[in-house]
């Protein structure tokens, strides 16, 4: 179990042009661990709450306040979510504002590459849209007022964002970094657990 890996197929709901990431992680990671995956596959910047969702549970940041709030996302992994609930897809919602959904299929279940650190990126399509832009509707305004000059808020859009934004234009090295970053240091603390044990 320790060495499988499970490939994902993420898709950000509701956008175009489709922002789509494939990435393989193992079996056995905590589902808050794969909500800091996903944030740097997608190109989050992990300032908003969210919730891995499969059929009517939720996983995520408990709030005693909410009263019927979402499981704590720090005591449960992916394989409860696939055995448990019995799902091959499932649902990310990130930022509760903008109402950001994502789909995640599992796609297939493989052996772990000797040497190799999960999580990783295998493949991405398009470019994450800007935090607290409104959501896929606001987002889609923006791309409008971007491209067009005179669209009435061209000019207050382009100042916020403050560089030019090609929706299609995506840093694959970036994001494929950045999960590798998660990984050093997730492989790092199994190593030293393993160490103390021994």
């Amino acid at each position: 179990m320790i060495d499988t890996i499970v490939r994902l197929k993420v898709t950000l709901d509701d956008v175009e042009p489709q922002v789509l990431r494939r990435i393989e992680v193992p079996l056995m990671i905590r589902l808050d661990r794969l909500h800091l995956a996903l944030q740097e596959a997608m190109g989050w910047t992990n300032d908003h709450l969210y919730e891995i969702r499969a059929g009517d549970v939720g996983w995520g940041v408990p709030d005693p306040s909410w009263g019927d709030g979402p499981l704590d996302a720090r005591k449960a992994r992916l394989i409860d979510v696939l055995e448990d609930v019995r799902v091959k897809t499932f649902r990310y919602l990130y930022d509760f504002g903008d109402g950001w959904e994502h789909t995640i299929k599992v796609e297939r279940l493989v052996d772990a590459t000797p040497g190799a650190l999960y999580p990783r990126l295998i493949d991405a399509t398009g470019r994450c849209p800007p935090e607290d832009i409104g959501g896929p509707w606001g987002y889609g305004e923006f791309l409008e007022a971007v491209a067009d000059p005179k669209h009435a808020r061209h000019a207050e859009w382009s100042e916020w964002i403050s560089e030019p934004f090609d929706p299609n234009e995506i840093n694959i090295q970036a994001h494929a970094a950045a999960l590798e970053t998660l990984a050093r240091k997730w492989s790092r603390k199994t190593s030293n657990k393993r160490r103390k044990i021994s």
